[in-house]
């Protein structure tokens, strides 16, 4: 069984990118969330909807103890299941002046982007050299690549993931793993919902926010088997705000 595993696959563009995998009908998809689960199932019902199979993770990708437990009971569980596709998408918000933050505030963000991304990837990245193909997707941002005023802690957090995405990428380009990274800008999404668009998107030369279906769409090209000789980028899908 060959399976795709989404982070923070609950709602937004992780939703959108379970959905836009299981139209492509090549793997099973683990999705992952950390606290609601009516929206987990919902996403795991679309995938079914659309044929294709999957099942849910519930586990906080910032807490390495819970991280190993939950991904060692499932390959237990699954000895024949193979992991080709991660998509590290979990994320949060704690938006803030960086001369009011608060340590948990810093903390909680890079814990959630950052460490997330290792306690995920470096649990499969043994397996993924071993099977001499992989296909690594890091959720950055337009904050991570130029930051963004008041997102000090999710600006920094980003740029890691950045930096970690181009490292990586040459550790394993020799094994058949690409290792790439997509930055977003403004996104309609839960995370976006109390943002002015109409006066936002005056500074977006396309003039809208982006929609997460158009996000996926970047996301499963990059897991596909199309983009083998892409590696160590960061692509900025944002209509043109940041290029």
């Amino acid at each position: 069984m060959k399976c795709a595993i989404v982070t923070g696959g609950s709602r937004g563009i992780g939703r959108a990118v379970c959905i836009k995998l299981a139209e492509e009908k090549n793997y099973h998809i683990l999705i992952n969330y950390a606290s609601n689960e009516a929206a987990a199932q919902e996403t795991l019902s679309k995938v079914q909807e659309l044929g294709a199979t999957g099942e849910i993770l519930k586990f906080d990708v910032g807490n390495a103890e819970e991280s190993q437990k939950v991904l060692t009971d499932w390959q237990e569980k699954n000895p024949d299941a193979i992991v080709e596709v991660i998509v590290n998408n979990a994320g949060i918000t704690r938006d803030g002046l960086f001369m009011w933050m608060q340590s948990e505030d810093w903390n909680s963000v890079i814990n959630t982007s950052l460490n997330g991304f290792f306690n995920v990837t470096n649990f499969f990245i043994q397996k993924l050299l071993r099977n001499k193909y992989g296909r690594i997707i890091n959720m950055v941002s337009v904050s991570g690549v130029k930051g963004t005023a008041g997102q000090t802690n999710y600006s920094a957090a980003k740029a890691a993931l950045v930096g970690a995405t181009k490292a990586l990428a040459q550790e394993v380009a020799k094994r058949n793993i690409t290792v790439n990274a997509v930055a977003p800008g403004f996104i309609r999404t839960d995370m976006t919902q109390d943002m002015n668009e109409d006066e936002l998107k005056a500074m977006i030369p396309a003039n809208r926010f982006g929609e997460a279906e158009e996000v996926a769409d970047l996301v499963a090209f990059l897991a596909s088997r199309k983009a083998s000789y892409i590696t160590g980028e960061v692509v900025n899908i944002n209509g043109g705000i940041y290029s």
